[in-house]
């Protein structure tokens, strides 16, 4: 089933349910999925829809940082719900150990070995990871390898 469809079924079964939270993210990913139709005046398919729930966890995994400076557990709390929900979209996600082999094999197919050569790391890196795993995440396990 396409992903369009499964988030208007998914929709459906939280407004029967009376699911809040539910709703309210799947309703957040519809509208942010017809603005970039509109936008693009084009259907999307399942990896352009994949790329918006991704940048919409990123969106929410960064504004984390600012509810634990004011103290709002609650925030925290219903913004992690969210994230959970939208996980539930997106393609399994890759393992620390899946994460590392990509990166060591990206090294050794670039020979990078230096920060100067990280532009050109990620770019063949990212693609292979889209929607699998998470860019800061990423960044983070090539730090470990180039200085």
């Amino acid at each position: 089933m396409p992903l369009k469809e499964k988030l208007m079924a998914d929709m459906k079964e939280a407004m029967k349910s009376k699911n809040k939270v539910n709703k309210d993210v799947i309703t957040m990913v519809r509208a942010a999925i017809k603005q970039r139709e509109v936008d693009d005046r084009k259907e999307l398919n399942d990896a352009d829809v994949i790329d918006i729930i991704a940048k919409q966890i990123k969106q929410k995994k960064d504004s984390i940082p600012d509810f634990e400076k004011g103290n709002r557990q609650d925030l925290i709390d219903l913004t992690n719900q969210e994230i959970k929900i939208l996980l539930e979209y997106l393609p399994p996600q890759l393992s620390d150990e899946e994460l590392d082999s990509i990166v060591r094999d990206a090294i050794e197919q670039t020979g990078a070995q230096t920060k100067k050569d990280l532009g050109k790391l990620m770019a063949l890196i990212m693609p292979k990871v889209k929607g699998k795993a998470d860019g800061k995440h990423v960044n983070d396990i090539v730090a470990k390898y180039i200085k």
